[in-house]
């Protein structure tokens, strides 16, 4: 007879370790799409379909470069920017930046301090 009391071990662990990862959920729509497959040819990207989203995750560092993601799209420079990557986006981890051509993902807070004003010396 097994004792009620007992419990398995959980799949679901935490792990407070850095991942050096970051990433974004994107609609599962016509621009969401061609923006996954935009940066699905970078290296350090995996791109990962979802019945309803698609994940984009990358190990260091991810530029969404505005322009590329316009030609893909089949627009003008400058159709796709900051507004329509906010409107296509639902999640995010890591470090946002918005420039007027792209927006990066940071995995490390540190690798974006010259973007945001962050000062990295230590003080006393």
């Amino acid at each position: 007879m097994t004792s009620l009391k007992t419990t398995s071990e959980s799949p679901f662990k935490s792990d407070n370790t850095a991942s050096n990862k970051c990433g974004v959920t994107l609609m599962n729509n016509q621009v969401g799409a061609v923006v996954a497959e935009v940066m699905s040819g970078l290296d350090n990207v995996t791109v990962t379909p979802l019945p309803s989203m698609i994940r984009v995750d990358a190990t260091g560092r991810m530029d969404f470069v505005y322009d590329d993601i316009s030609e893909a799209l089949g627009q003008e420079p400058g159709y796709y920017d900051a507004a329509e990557f906010e409107e296509n986006m639902s999640t995010h981890y890591g470090r946002m930046v918005h420039l007027d051509d792209r927006t990066i993902m940071f995995a490390n807070p540190e690798d974006a301090a010259e973007y945001i004003g962050f000062d990295l010396s230590a003080t006393e």
